[in-house]
């Protein structure tokens, strides 16, 4: 009888009852309420984005990891295997799930005033408000340091001014965390994180259409134009970048876990299709050099995902450094995206239509290798964590 990836490696062994058992509902979600229709909203480069919040609100996926104003409190390997299970779908349900939870919740739940966590984050969790995270822009992704967007003082109130990129949920958002530059000290050290209603004159979100990736996710970009707020708008409890770092850091974590599940979604259609499919009156699947390739890409996801649940583990024990995320988003996109292109391979012709979803990953995978920080950013952390030599400029 043929195994598993997961059943190859006894993966289930890692994780408790209870940690299988979200895992498992997140999975029985995806297959019943998403796969249906995800083919086609992303060839409609559309998703229904507040039916499905409600949603995913009520499954808990949104702050999962969070505790207190209606959030779970799950552990972050819970987390991680919710994200990989959403991706496995599609990365764009994975990305609205991680920039509501990981990215503008943590940043309110982390750095919010009791005031703001009180206002949104129960909102949020329940999926009756979306949340989005302003901090690229048009001319500043690695280098958020050179932001142009600015906050100045005019009374006891900010004003906002600039522009934002690459958003996902920003057109479909009721609250933006905007990162901006104020006066308050130099530099990057002045950067300061604002709480912003979208419905807040001067504020909008133009979607950016024309994608070949995730197509179906929201993605927008923010124009600030003297949007004014109350003092009692920033978030209190950070200053400079670290703030929105520390942010990226939680969204990087789920993309661990989150490429893995295109990867085997992709592999698992291989190996069936490699099943059925007849070549020279026998199986596809029974040649040396098709089980060559599934027997490489095994590997490879498995030894992905041990890596993951170890991640998982550290950070559930409060252990994990950025550095040791960013080795599990290098290692784990890169590997994922290799696996989708070689999944196509097996599928021939079949592998470029949306009748299978290896295109589509393959696609999508090509964005989560550049956001939540480039394979060059992440290998120059790694570089320093083993030199000690800052090579970033």
């Amino acid at each position: 009888m043929p195994q598993t990836v997961d059943e190859l490696f006894a993966l289930d062994s890692l994780y408790s009852p209870d940690e299988l058992e979200i895992r498992d509902t997140v999975r029985a979600f995806g297959d019943k309420r998403l796969r249906p229709h995800i083919a086609q909203w992303f060839e409609d480069a559309t998703l229904p984005v507040r039916e499905l919040a409600a949603e995913l609100g009520e499954l808990g996926v949104f702050g999962m990891h969070l505790s207190g104003y209606g959030c779970p409190g799950m552990s972050a390997t819970a987390y991680g295997l919710a994200c990989l299970e959403m991706e496995a779908v599609d990365s764009g349900l994975r990305s609205f799930v991680s920039v509501q939870g990981s990215l503008a919740m943590t940043a309110i739940h982390k750095f919010g005033s009791e005031d703001q966590k009180q206002q949104w984050l129960p909102e949020m969790a329940a999926g009756r408000a979306i949340g989005c995270f302003g901090l690229t822009e048009p001319d500043f992704g690695s280098n958020p340091g050179g932001m142009r967007t600015n906050a100045k003082r005019d009374g006891d109130d900010w004003v906002l001014g600039g522009t934002k990129m690459w958003i996902t949920n920003g057109s479909v958002a009721d609250v933006a965390v905007v990162w901006a530059k104020t006066d308050l000290e130099p530099g990057a050290r002045g950067v300061r994180g604002f709480v912003v209603p979208t419905d807040t004159p001067g504020f909008s979100a133009p979607e950016i259409k024309h994608k070949m990736s995730l197509r179906a996710s929201v993605t927008s970009e923010l124009v600030l134009e003297d949007v004014r707020l109350p003092a009692s708008a920033m978030l209190p409890e950070v200053d400079g970048l670290r703030g929105p770092l520390s942010c990226l850091n939680e969204a990087r974590y789920g993309i661990v876990f989150g490429a893995l599940g295109a990867a085997r979604d992709c592999l698992e259609t291989a190996i069936g299709y490699a099943g059925d499919r007849e070549v020279f009156d026998k199986p596809l699947g029974g040649y040396q050099l098709t089980q060559a390739k599934i027997a490489d890409m095994a590997v490879e996801l498995g030894k992905g995902q041990l890596l993951a649940a170890h991640i998982g583990r550290l950070k559930d024990g409060g252990g994990v450094r950025p550095e040791q995320v960013s080795l599990g988003k290098l290692n784990n996109v890169r590997e994922a995206i290799e696996i989708a292109r070689t999944c196509r391979t097996i599928l021939g012709a079949n592998g470029i239509t949306l009748n299978y979803p290896v295109i589509r990953h393959a696609n999508n995978l090509e964005s989560v290798l550049t956001y939540e920080g480039t394979s060059e950013m992440h290998q120059l952390m790694i570089g320093k964590a083993l030199t000690g030599l800052d090579a970033f400029r």
